[in-house]
């Protein structure tokens, strides 16, 4: 992270066209605009301006559904942070049901600009992610990453990547498939 100014703040109103200019006009993730975990494949179906719209009311209404990163002024990166019931389409992937009760918050997903990858920039999303979880009240915070240790696993790791989760204290609580943990950080020793 050197020579960058960062900071990370929760996306509100307000910094909508920073993360617009992050995303990019036709939204990152092959149009995603993170609404995958919410409706999932559906968004496949709809025009990308559908999700584009969808998801700037869910952060004009609030509460802020994710956090925003900044080299000074120009936004770099992007996790989504939410109570798990926010994003039903979990409990539709049989690898990512749900483990038990606990209202956990989930960090579903990641979108770094070009030039700013491999840079540090995730762990300071999910180092960020963990105190926002915590002065949340959430007793846990979830993930959902990518196993890139085992046998075909993709090299699509926008939901983050197993081994940095578990450098930065999550656990596995759940595989139900050999390259999808579910990963769990307790925030009750988290300050907030």
């Amino acid at each position: 992270m050197n020579n960058m100014q960062l900071t990370i703040r929760p996306l509100t109103p307000d910094l909508w066209p920073a993360f617009e200019d992050l995303f990019g006009k036709g939204g990152a993730s092959n149009g995603c605009w993170c609404m995958y975990w919410r409706i999932g494949s559906e968004y496949h179906k709809r025009r990308r301006e559908e999700n584009r719209s969808a998801f700037r009311r869910i952060v004009k209404h609030g509460p802020p559904p994710g956090l925003l990163a900044f080299d000074g002024e120009r936004a770099v990166g992007w996790c989504q942070l939410t109570p798990r019931d926010d994003l039903p389409w979990l409990n539709r992937t049989r690898a990512l049901e749900r483990v038990d009760d606990v209202p956990v918050w989930s960090i579903s997903c990641f979108y770094v600009r070009r030039g700013y990858r491999r840079r540090g920039l995730m762990s300071a999303l999910i180092n960020a992610a963990l105190k926002a979880a915590r002065r949340a009240n959430a007793p846990a915070l979830e993930a959902y990453p990518v196993d890139t240790a085992q046998p075909g696993s993709t090299s699509n790791v926008f939901t983050g990547t197993a081994s940095t989760f578990k450098r930065l204290g999550f656990k596995t609580v759940a595989r139900r498939k050999p390259s999808r943990p579910i990963m769990r950080h307790d925030l009750k020793g988290i300050a907030p």
